[in-house]
């Protein structure tokens, strides 16, 4: 039986294949195609070599962006994991309506980007008016807080359940041996919750820099990217160079700087899960 299932493998992997190949390689490589190219659909592209590449290079917006987005980055994935992290510790030690809390730090991830984006808008608008302060298509400082305040409220809770699944898997030998040899709370933590979490840290680690740094609908829908490009991140200024504006050369400038975003993603998230996942250990 074992040697049949062997002999019979590549039937079971070729519909994950056949799907990858359809879904990702074969797309990214007529997109790769394309930045080299002016288009407008597929069937009309002609070559023009390395020069989309070298205008996205000297196009201000983009650098722009990209230091918008590598900020906005960093600091969502900070706040995101530390917060995630302490609500994990305090919902699992054995406090009344645990399970209420954790539904209810959970629930804002069931909704959508763009309506997330929408509802933070009207309520960040309100306060500013309130306080007098200019609106969030006016106020660059209002829209960079406002996005992260929006991806922290919407990514938290998901990252709080992984974080208490990691917290959970912990043996409480390790735990119960550490107390009887005097450790104190915070040595617990840092020399044995803190290293055995660290597969689910990798984990969460790896979801919110990738979501971060190509968040697109919710700032489409909080900011648009106003006032005047200034909380336009990379995904929304590629979908601009589409769409805002017309001509095939433009589109041609768009897609390399999609090739360009895709080859930082990858390059970010191999990065991180390095230097994370040489920090675990086998427990």
């Amino acid at each position: 039986m074992v040697k049949a299932t062997k002999k019979w493998w590549p039937v079971f992997v070729l519909p994950t294949v056949a799907a990858f190949m359809i879904g990702f390689v074969i797309p990214f490589l007529e997109g790769l195609y394309l930045s080299f190219c002016k288009f407008t659909t597929i069937n009309k592209a002609s070559w023009v070599g390395i020069s989309n590449y070298v205008k996205v290079f000297q196009d201000a917006q983009f650098w722009d962006s990209l230091t918008f987005t590598a900020s906005f980055t960093v600091v969502s994935t900070v706040l995101i994991n530390v917060l995630a992290f302490a609500i994990a510790l305090a919902l699992t030690r054995g406090l009344r309506g645990t399970n209420l809390f954790r539904t209810v730090f959970f629930m804002p991830n069931l909704i959508g980007g763009i309506v997330l984006g929408y509802i933070w808008n009207i309520l960040i608008n309100c306060l500013l008016s309130i306080l007098g302060q200019p609106l969030i298509a006016l106020n660059t400082s209002a829209g960079y807080w406002g996005l992260i305040v929006l991806m922290c409220w919407q990514q938290i809770g998901y990252m709080m359940i992984i974080y208490i699944a990691g917290l959970q898997s912990i043996p409480n030998d390790y735990i119960e041996a550490a107390r009887i040899d005097g450790a104190t709370s915070p040595q617990i933590l840092f020399k044995i919750k803190i290293p055995n979490v660290m597969p689910s840290i990798t984990i969460c680690m790896f979801l919110t820099l990738t979501n971060s740094f190509k968040l697109f609908d919710q700032n489409l829908a909080l900011t648009g990217g106003d006032p005047n490009h200034a909380t336009e991140m990379l995904a929304l200024n590629i979908y601009n160079n589409f769409y805002a504006r017309s001509g095939a050369a433009w589109k041609g400038i768009g897609q390399a700087k999609a090739v360009i975003f895709c080859i930082m993603v990858i390059t970010i998230s191999l990065i991180q899960l390095r230097a994370t996942r040489s920090k675990e250990v086998q427990q």
